[in-house]
């Protein structure tokens, strides 16, 4: 058995990390900037010679969280030369009709980055520590977790062959189909959930204008994201730095009802096309093949899932997606995993690595976290396929962002507490968006809203309601 490392300087402490994308490359860099010793294990070939990412999403949303972890290790600049900038919404009605919703102030924003790009980065950036050695095309096929040896198989020539790695601490930072979690199901007391979506989605693609150069590569608005939204199902699109939009369709695997469209029901060429064109006849001429892409690709299954705990005998600890894999609809997926990693970071140096007090204070101060975030992700499904087209949830987006500018002490809009509040934790955001929700249920009641939002009794009732509010919440905690 491993010496308890509490009696260990960091230099003589072995931590494997399982798991060389994005987040396992992150965490890699911080515990080796901690001065420990990290061996990072990956199954796949490496990202930088190999396109490892088929049927994942090419783009993902990176938002404040996700920046300011980047820039703890000194790399959001470099990542965000190759980042895109999305300030708004804008919706796609059926009818070609065009709204837009800003996502904060003006110079906010959430950013569109790839995630091949972004992984290779944080690898050269991994390779460069002394104390970090990468691994790749290694399976690991056994956690022992009491002692923290693991077993990883690999190719060698012909045959299979294998490896045992001791170390002093591990963590699986393996995704959403994690292995080190599918063993942890084989400890004591680990509970363990999975959930999936009635959606599934594919990918899509907008291509760039032909001959153009800077923006006018671009078919549509460059600094947006774009929604289709169809109540059941949706078309989203994210832009590239090359002109080119990478879009997503979400849609239900079977129908709920007769006549409803899903991937099952859509079989037949002919009724693809249909579907197409009912659906998103604006988005038809911008597409490159859609009915091609439809036709020829599986689509991709949304899950999320539940475990606890989170760290096995103070000994192995589940970070990034293996902790809490959520469906995408806030774009909080990876921001989630680069805020556990840094977080992480700061409680090392909170206990002056003591890891029998690290552990356990990772796992309360971060899954209650996760468990707020995977929430509202669900919850935001709803908003970005119906409510985002809806003018009475516009409105009250409206009314909800001028009582900001009126009173930002009093009043964030959830999105913003969730996108653009990097100190204010998840669980935090979710209590207080109940209580805004509520709130602004009321508000919508008042007669000709729609008419006299603007209006200064609007904004005097949203302050009294909210200080009662207030009141009601002192009197509770006194």
């Amino acid at each position: 058995m491993s010496v308890n490392s509490t009696t260990k300087p960091a230099n003589e402490t072995n931590i494997t990390v399982a798991g060389a994308g994005p987040v396992g490359a992150l965490l890699a860099i911080i515990l080796a900037r901690k001065g420990y010793n990290v061996n990072l294990f990956e199954s796949r070939p490496d990202s930088r010679q190999h396109d490892i990412y088929q049927g994942k999403s090419i783009n993902i949303a990176l938002s404040d969280r996700g920046w300011l972890a980047l820039e703890a290790v000194g790399i959001a600049d470099k990542v965000r030369q190759d980042a895109i900038a999305m300030k708004k919404r804008i919706m796609h009605a059926i009818d070609g009709t065009i709204t837009e919703q800003a996502y904060g102030k003006d110079d906010q924003a959430i950013w569109s980055v790839s995630r091949s790009g972004i992984n290779e980065q944080l690898l050269n950036l991994a390779e460069k520590e002394a104390s970090v050695s990468l691994h790749f095309e290694k399976r690991l096929t056994h956690v022992d977790f009491t002692t923290g040896c693991t077993s990883f198989s690999f190719d060698a020539g012909q045959k299979k062959s294998h490896i045992e790695i001791d170390a002093d601490y591990i963590f699986g930072a393996d995704g959403a189909f994690s292995k080190v979690r599918r063993l942890a199901q084989e400890t004591p007391r680990f509970s363990y959930s999975q959930s999936f979506m009635p959606q599934s989605y594919i990918e899509l693609t907008i291509p760039a204008n032909e001959n153009k150069s800077g923006d006018a590569r671009f078919k549509m608005a460059k600094e947006a994201l774009h929604i289709w939204p169809r109540k059941d199902f949706m078309l989203i699109a994210l832009p590239n730095p090359d002109g080119t939009f990478t879009c997503t369709l979400f849609l239900n695997d079977e129908s709920k009802n007769e006549g409803e469209h899903s991937f099952n029901s859509l079989k037949k060429r002919s009724d693809v096309i249909t579907f197409f064109n009912d659906n998103f006849a604006d988005a038809m001429p911008l597409l490159a093949d859609p009915i091609d892409d439809f036709m020829a690709k599986k689509a991709s299954p949304l899950f999320l899932v539940n475990v606890d705990p989170w760290v096995i005998n103070n000994k192995v600890a589940l970070i990034g997606d293996a902790a809490h894999a959520m469906v995408p609809y806030y774009g909080q997926g990876m921001n989630c995993g680069f805020e556990d990693c840094r977080e992480l970071g700061e409680i090392i140096e909170q206990y002056k690595g003591q890891w029998h007090d690290i552990f356990p204070a990772y796992q309360k101060q971060r899954k209650i976290n996760a468990d707020a975030i995977t929430e509202l992700a669900q919850r935001n499904f709803v908003e970005m396929s119906e409510l985002s087209g809806n003018s009475d949830f516009l409105l009250q987006k409206k009314i909800e962002a001028k009582f900001h500018q009126l009173h930002p002490e009093l009043w964030v809009p959830l999105y913003s507490m969730v996108t653009f509040s990097p100190y204010l934790p998840y669980s935090q955001a979710l209590a207080i968006g109940d209580e805004q929700k509520i709130i602004m249920a009321k508000i919508m009641q008042i007669a000709n809203i729609e008419s006299c939002w603007q209006d200064d009794f609007v904004y005097q009732k949203l302050l009294q309601l909210v200080e009662e509010q207030l009141k009601s919440k002192e009197n509770i905690d006194v």
